[in-house]
């Protein structure tokens, strides 16, 4: 399981159309992942259904939530902080309640219910829909918690409210849980096991989006190349399947081009990728059909197939080096992005040597990168010593960073003359006189407004860049339009 965690959008508190006959008012904020943000918008869409609007003013509250996520210490300790604060005002407004969400939630449940009693409501990714239960046995004065892990439950009824969306590019989640025991991750115990959602409600809720003008969807799941869906339940419980049921199956290339031949005219994105469920079959379907993008996220973790062992990552260096050739071949412009861990315990200088050479290999357009901290509940926490000294794992972190930022300027350099096509999202952060947008490969471009609009695409003339951005000049509308 890979977690993508964009610093920008941290604590967002979330905002949705008001409803007159609503008379309680939620704060909800998101910390983490994609996955948690859109598990905001299904907690969002229940709860509006049950009385309540949605506020950005933490004061005036009758509950607030916060969706949390335990992959990285520093979210743990923000998440703190933040429950600090809303227990602060909560002794100005005693009927405020108070509920965790999400990863935090599974992990630390007794913790925040009965030790440190900081909240009334602890909720587990998978009971989103017994809130309403809980509320009330919060509203009886009972403390309430639901932190069960589910073996069906996908949300695949449930239509999320896009909250605080730009209106164009939406996630739509097809798989929850993840099988793979990585040693440093917290996700098999905090969101369960893998399962998939049923093709027609990802379909069903696709077409809602195309309808409402959305323009592009990223299909979401801890781990999309093992999506597998043969009429419900776990992945693992595939083999003990009908005939029939496995003879209908769909897995993730089918759903791929299912979305892609039935939305035409939507852009399509997936994440995460893991290296070793990655089929060439996919690959294929990508360079088939122009509206999936040519940008796969494929975490690596590390370079060294010692540590990738320790880290029970069932990959080697080779095979990934192999899938990366694969990707090369087959979709020559495909741009390709990672998640590196470094000062895993035990890494040597040769290990993160190797971790270095791979980068030189593959040339990444960009990642997430992090000095490793160790995760409560993790297989690494309860079976290894975390024994690489805190500067020696930021020293590395920081080489990691800067050979990814030359390599990000090569790859951004390449486009320079080149003409892209780009969905506009919104305004550019550093001039109201210039859009912002991503091509294909998932790199912003930068260009003069003209009278273009949000959500058009546009082909892009490629006139200059930095190492994170394309600065260029629109020379028409794309044939997406």
């Amino acid at each position: 399981m890979e977690k993508i965690i964009d610093e920008n959008k941290q604590g967002e508190s979330l905002i949705l159309d008001y409803k007159p006959e609503n008379t309680k008012k939620l704060f909800i904020e998101s910390y983490g992942c994609a996955m948690n943000f859109s598990d905001s918008e299904i907690v969002a869409s229940i709860l509006s259904s049950n009385g309540y609007n949605t506020t950005q003013i933490l004061e005036e509250a009758d509950l607030v939530l916060v969706n949390t996520c335990s992959i990285r210490d520093k979210a743990e300790q923000t998440i703190r902080k933040r429950l600090e604060k809303y227990n602060a005002v909560k002794r100005t407004n005693p009927k405020m309640k108070v509920g965790v969400l999400g990863c935090m939630a599974e992990r630390l449940k007794s913790q925040f219910l009965e030790e440190e009693k900081i909240v009334d409501l602890v909720v587990g990714p998978d009971a989103y829909k017994d809130l309403p239960n809980l509320l009330s046995e919060v509203e009886d004065g009972r403390d309430a918690i639901n932190v069960i892990l589910s073996k069906e439950e996908t949300y695949g009824d449930i239509s999320p409210v896009r909250l605080n969306s730009n209106g164009v590019s939406a996630f739509v989640s097809i798989t929850r849980g993840c099988d793979n025991m990585c040693t440093f991750c917290v996700v098999p115990f905090t969101r369960g096991r893998e399962r998939s959602r049923e093709p027609q409600s990802i379909m069903k809720e696709i077409q809602d989006l195309w309808d409402k003008g959305f323009k592009e969807i990223t299909l979401l799941g801890q781990n999309v190349d093992s999506y597998l869906w043969y009429g419900g339940g776990l992945k693992k419980d595939f083999v003990n399947a009908s005939d029939i049921q496995k003879a209908t199956s769909v897995d993730f290339d089918q759903l791929l081009e299912m979305v892609a031949v039935g939305f035409p005219k939507m852009r399509i994105r997936f994440s995460t990728s893991n290296p070793q469920d990655m089929h060439e079959s996919v690959l294929h379907v990508i360079a088939k059909y122009p509206n999936i993008c040519n940008h796969i996220h494929l975490p690596v973790q590390s370079g060294s197939d010692r540590i990738l062992k320790e880290m029970n990552r069932l990959h080697t260096r080779e095979e990934y080096m192999t899938l990366i050739d694969k990707i090369r071949t087959i979709i020559p412009d495909c741009s390709v992005t990672q998640d590196l861990i470094s000062g895993f315990p035990t890494e040597t200088e040769e290990d993160h040597q190797d971790t270095l050479s791979l980068m030189e290999h593959v040339k990444y357009s960009f990642g997430y990168m992090y000095a490793y901290s160790e995760r409560p509940g993790t297989l690494a926490e309860r079976k290894m010593e975390d024994d690489v000294p805190e500067p020696t794992k930021l020293r590395r972190l920081q080489e990691i960073v800067d050979l990814q930022r030359n390599h990000s300027a090569f790859r951004t350099q390449e486009f320079v003359g080149q003409t892209v096509e780009v969905l506009i999202e919104k305004a550019s952060k550093k001039s109201e006189k210039d859009w912002s947008g991503r091509n294909s490969q998932s790199i912003v471009v930068v260009f003069p407004k003209e009278n273009y609009k949000i959500g058009d695409f546009v082909n892009v003339k490629i006139t200059n860049c930095t190492s994170g951005t394309l600065i260029g000049e629109a020379v028409g509308y794309s044939e997406m339009n």
